[in-house]
C-alpha cells in the first residue's frame, strides 16, 4: 500500500536546517532530503526498458502518472536480489518524478547544515562521488546521496545543458566578478563551464554558503562590495550552510544586501518561492535551466547599473 509522505518544508526561514529521509540497502544507511521526497510505497512491478542505462530498472504506473524506476543498489554497486518489501522512494527535483528502489527507509531526523560534512576525498572518490555529505543523525553516521549527480549520470540531457548558451547566439565580453555557491562538484562544473561559455569569465566558485560568507565578511571594508562581487547565485542544499540561510544573512547585511542573488535549485517549488521571497532573493530558477539563467544576470546586471546611473 502507497504512503504518502508529506514534504513539510520548515516554516522557518533561513535556519540552515534539513530534514533528513534516512534509508538503507544492503544495510548501510543513507539520507534523501525530505524537501526531495514526494512519497514512499512498497515496490511494484517494473516495465523494462530497452537500452536503457544499467540502472535504470525501467518504468511503472502508480496512479495516472508514468515514472521511470532507478534501482539504488546496483547504480551504487551493491547489487542484490530484489525483495518484494523493497520500498520505492518518489521524488520530485529538477522539475523531475523518479521513483528510486531501496530496502528499507527509516525515520526522518532534523538536523542543521553544520552538521553535515564533505567526505574525505579518499573515501568519496573526489570528482565522483555520489555522495554530498556525510551526516551525524541521532547517533548514526548516514550518507547523503547527490541524487542530482545520480540523475545526471543516468540521464545526461536531463541536467545542464551547455547548448542553450551557444543559443543565445555572440556575448560581449563580461568581467564583473559573479560568486557562484554549488556543492555538487559536477554541477559546479557544469555551471562554471556554461557562464564561461556564456562570457562570464570572472567567475568564483565555493563549495557551500559558509565558505562564501566568510569570504564576503573577509572584503576590505575600504573598498566598494560590487568591485569584489556583482552578483551571486547560490544552490540551496549545502553542508555547513544552504543556500537559504546565506540569502537571509547577505540580504540582512546592509553592506551586502544590494548585491543581486539569484536561488539556483533543483528544489523550486512555490513553497520554496515563498521562502525566498521572504528572505530577500531577487530571482528564483529551476536547475538545469542554465539559458534562462544567463538571462536572469543579464537583466540584474543591467537594473543594478541604472539603478547607480540614477
Amino acid at each position: 500500500m502507497a504512503e504518502r509522505h508529506s514534504s513539510r518544508i520548515l516554516l522557518e526561514s533561513g535556519t540552515n536546517e534539513i530534514e533528513v529521509m534516512k534509508f538503507t540497502i544492503g544495510g548501510n544507511l543513507f539520507g534523501i532530503n525530505v524537501a526531495k521526497v514526494v512519497e514512499i510505497m512498497i515496490s511494484e512491478s517494473v516495465k523494462p526498458m530497452p537500452h536503457a542505462h544499467p540502472a535504470v530498472e525501467g518504468i511503472f504506473k502508480p496512479r495516472e502518472q508514468v515514472l521511470t524506476v532507478v534501482d539504488l543498489p546496483k547504480y551504487l554497486g551493491m547489487e542484490s536480489e530484489k525483495h518484494p518489501k523493497d520500498i520505492f522512494i518518489i521524488t520530485n527535483f529538477n522539475k523531475m518524478y523518479i521513483a528510486f528502489r531501496v530496502h528499507t527507509v527509516d525515520r526522518i531526523s532534523r538536523i542543521s547544515w553544520t552538521d553535515i560534512h564533505k567526505p574525505d576525498k579518499t573515501v568519496s572518490g573526489g570528482a565522483d562521488s555520489v555522495a554530498t555529505g556525510i551526516a551525524q543523525c541521532d547517533g548514526e553516521l548516514v550518507t547523503i546521496l547527490d541524487f542530482e549527480r545520480i540523475v545526471a549520470e543516468i540521464a545526461p540531457q536531463t541536467s545542464i545543458q551547455i547548448s542553450e548558451v551557444e543559443d543565445l547566439g555572440p556575448r560581449d565580453r563580461n568581467e564583473r566578478p559573479i560568486w557562484v555557491a554549488e556543492d555538487s562538484i559536477l554541477l559546479s562544473k557544469m555551471i562554471s563551464d556554461s557562464l564561461r561559455k556564456a562570457n562570464y569569465i570572472n567567475l568564483r566558485m565555493f563549495p557551500n554558503g559558509q565558505e562564501m560568507w566568510d569570504a564576503l565578511r573577509a572584503l576590505p571594508p575600504s573598498e566598494p562590495v560590487e568591485q569584489n562581487v556583482a552578483l551571486v547565485i547560490t544552490d540551496i542544499e549545502m553542508p555547513q550552510m544552504d543556500g537559504h540561510r546565506l540569502t537571509k544573512l547577505i540580504k540582512d547585511t546592509p553592506r551586502f544586501k544590494n548585491i543581486p542573488l539569484i536561488i539556483f535549485s533543483s528544489l523550486i517549488s512555490e513553497e520554496m518561492r515563498i521562502k525566498g521571497r521572504q528572505l530577500g532573493a531577487d530571482e528564483q530558477l529551476t536547475k538545469p535551466e542554465i539559458g534562462h539563467l544567463v538571462d536572469v544576470m543579464d537583466h540584474l546586471l543591467e537594473r543594478q547599473d541604472a539603478s547607480r546611473a540614477e
